[in-house]
């Protein structure tokens, strides 16, 4: 098994383009929705040191907490799935680095209670957009059941407890895309970069992540000069740092 990607450097633009998603140590792409490995990895190299403790609230299937194993960090996923808990500790069932195993919890990422505050080293998530993929029924919580405005303003709490839970000077990166309805973009990245900005969050990085997984088939390619939109190709990924307060 390979442990790290071939030639890894580190992205230095703000556009980030991984045309293969990356399948080293137990990376794949069979949960619908979850993000390439190179972005964690990118995150977790660039914003942590070894034996940091790295948060990720939305784990789903665990692509950023295999990579904090890998990396030598410490851990911590949030999920309110039970079943794709089990997703997560499946794929995080390999012999390396085994005194990195992460922290799970079944838990809502708008209280994170059994967390203390300004005790993260860094926050590197991937929520779900909205609702554009429901990843579950009947969740009380689960975010991915919530239209837009709704979705928004929920993720106002989420945002108060990354400000509470995070260390000062260090960061938060997410990963947040678009959607479309009645034939004209949400704005979904942009209401969510000004729930963290409004929350005291400063703003760090945007970056422009290329998406691979759009379906641009003659069909769809017909469709979108048809009825005049453009197929949605990029995602956000922003970084926040929270700002260090004066004693």
């Amino acid at each position: 098994m390979n442990w790290e990607p071939k030639n890894f450097k580190l992205e230095a633009t703000t556009i980030w383009n991984f045309p293969e998603r990356g399948n080293w140590a137990t990376h794949n792409g069979e949960y619908r929705g979850n993000w390439s490995p190179y972005v964690p990895r990118n995150i977790i190299s660039r914003y942590s040191q070894k034996d940091d403790i790295v948060l990720d609230q939305f784990m789903g299937s665990g692509t950023t907490l295999i990579e904090t194993k890998l990396l030598q960090r410490k851990g911590i996923g949030v999920e309110i799935n039970p079943e794709t808990i089990k997703i997560a500790k499946k794929s995080l069932n390999f012999d390396k680095n085994r005194d990195y195993e992460p922290r799970i919890y079944n838990g809502d990422a708008r209280n994170l209670y059994f967390i203390p505050n300004n005790s993260i080293d860094l926050i590197c998530t991937h929520p779900p957009y909205s609702n554009i993929i429901k990843y579950s029924q009947g969740i009380k919580g689960d975010l991915s059941n919530y239209d837009v405005d709704e979705f928004i303003y929920e993720m106002g709490a989420v945002v108060r407890e990354c400000f509470r839970v995070l260390k000062e000077d260090k960061y938060c990166a997410i990963l947040m895309g678009d959607t479309r309805k009645s034939k004209h973009i949400v704005p979904l990245g942009f209401n969510v970069m000004e729930k963290y900005l409004e929350t005291g969050f400063l703003l760090k990085e945007i970056i422009i992540k290329e998406q691979h997984n759009c379906n641009t088939t003659n069909f769809w390619y017909e469709k979108s000069v048809r009825y005049n939109f453009l197929l949605i190709a990029h995602e956000y990924l922003f970084v926040f740092r929270k700002p260090k307060f004066k004693n």
